[in-house]
């Protein structure tokens, strides 16, 4: 089945990260003695720092000082995954060892830092799943940009409209859609409903409700959606 491809955001894909990350967030204002207020997380979620440094959080404007916020926050939300540990989400290890059963190619396709992707597979024990990544370091724009897919169905070696994308958040899912990618929003971040206001083609609450024939199903459907519009 290596004509079909898929492509794993990471936070709230593979596993459920959102408690550390949120920490981390805390822990740097508190850090730095810097102001959060209510809901920022959820606002910032799934975009890069970049971005939520100066346009969300309105911390600073200056680029060295968004640089060292960033890279600082990561450093915390890593010493955090170390001491707290953390589990992939529900039934991805067994999907995933399905997609290598059955010659699927995959790749994780993720803004962020491949540091805390190998630190959160050395800690959930799946250091040898996922071998293809692209993440933070390897594009420019961040999503709802579709350049991280590209890149990671590059990696893989599969045309982007043969390739299924698992997605939680809203940007990420606009990005495979942008991409030409037939998309699963998965409801770990956001609520069913909420999400199926997204475009995605598949709504699942985990990768317990995600099965190959479907997904190709899927994939089929969406391709002949796209074609049709052509018309």
């Amino acid at each position: 089945m290596n004509d079909i491809g898929m492509i794993f955001d990471w936070d709230g894909v593979v596993v459920d990260s959102s408690q550390q990350h949120e920490e981390s967030w805390e822990a740097l204002a508190a850090e730095e003695n810097l102001p959060l207020f209510e809901g920022h997380f959820k606002k910032g979620f799934g975009k890069r720092n970049q971005l939520i440094i100066p346009s969300i959080l309105k911390w600073t404007d200056d680029p060295s000082e968004i640089e060292r916020l960033g890279d600082r926050k990561e450093v915390l939300y890593r010493r955090i995954v170390e001491k707290t540990g953390i589990q992939p989400l529900p039934a991805v290890k067994a999907f995933v060892e399905s997609l290598l059963e059955n010659d699927v190619p995959f790749a994780v396709g993720s803004s962020t830092p491949r540091e805390n992707i190998e630190a959160v597979m050395r800690g959930a024990g799946i250091e040898n799943l996922f071998t293809k990544i692209v993440a933070a370091a390897d594009v420019v724009n961040g999503k709802p940009d579709p350049e991280v897919f590209l890149k990671a169905a590059k990696a893989i070696g599969v045309d982007p409209r043969r390739c299924i994308v698992f997605e939680d958040s809203t940007s990420g899912i606009e990005a495979g859609i942008v991409g030409g990618m037939t998309v699963v929003g998965l409801a770990t971040t956001h609520s069913k409903d909420y999400l199926e206001r997204s475009g995605a083609a598949l709504i699942k609450e985990s990768f317990c409700d995600v099965s190959l024939p479907e997904l190709i199903e899927a994939l089929d459907a969406n391709s002949n959606d796209r074609g049709n519009e052509r018309f």
